[in-house]
């Protein structure tokens, strides 16, 4: 998929230089704290879905799954060179600190608001805007897939952007472990279909996979 509207094309956000992207991002916890995701969708001023992000991120508390959210929005606008950032978000609490009419007190997540901060003090235009959950579905619906990752044993990030593919690290980290993608697929034919769009793949790179039945 392929965008090119306002000026933005997101295979090339650097041209025209006032790219702006949206996002609806949610994070939760079964437990508080318990296993935790978050979710987040990319979209372009238009409305036009570019990206789905989707991560299991461990044992942790939902006010810190919604930031972790929040921060992987604003990583994904940072790699893609965007100038303005809108966010919507569901979470009183997270809009109310990051706008400055809260105090942050929890020792948990003073880090992780001072690293969004900072990366939202990046962009020429940034806001961020409270929503309620039923104007958020897409992005709880992306959380709630990261925790159901966690039951099948699936771990890491999903991101579906067939326009903007995954970056490679800036320099190398030595003994790192490769990346893992995990994805849903149904069986047809003798041939697994992938329920969503893979990420970029290299071409000509083998790949080992493993399945297993999805309870």
């Amino acid at each position: 998929m392929s965008q090119a509207l306002l000026g933005f094309d997101p295979a090339n956000p650097g041209r025209g230089g006032s790219a702006e992207l949206v996002f609806h991002v949610d994070g939760g916890s079964r437990g508080n704290p318990g296993p935790a995701g978050y979710g987040a969708m990319v979209r372009d001023p238009a409305g036009a879905t570019i990206a789905e992000l989707s991560e299991f991120i461990g044992i942790a508390t939902n006010n810190v799954a919604e930031y972790r959210g929040l921060l992987a929005a604003l990583e994904y606008a940072k790699a893609h060179q965007a100038r303005g950032v809108k966010v919507y978000c569901d979470s009183e609490l997270v809009v109310r600190q990051m706008q400055g009419v809260y105090k942050v007190k929890s020792p948990d997540l003073k880090p992780i608001f001072d690293q969004v901060k900072r990366l939202a003090s990046g962009f020429p235009r940034f806001s961020i805007h409270h929503v309620p959950r039923e104007r958020n579905a897409d992005a709880d619906r992306l959380a709630n897939l990261a925790m159901d990752r966690a039951r099948s044993g699936g771990f890491g990030q999903i991101a579906t952007t067939p326009a903007a593919p995954l970056r490679p690290l800036s320099r190398p980290i030595a003994n790192a472990p490769e990346p893992v993608i995990s994805f849903f697929a149904v069986a047809e034919a003798g041939c697994l279909r992938p329920v969503a769009p893979l990420p970029a793949l290299e071409e000509g790179q083998d790949y080992e996979v493993s399945i297993r039945r999805r309870k």
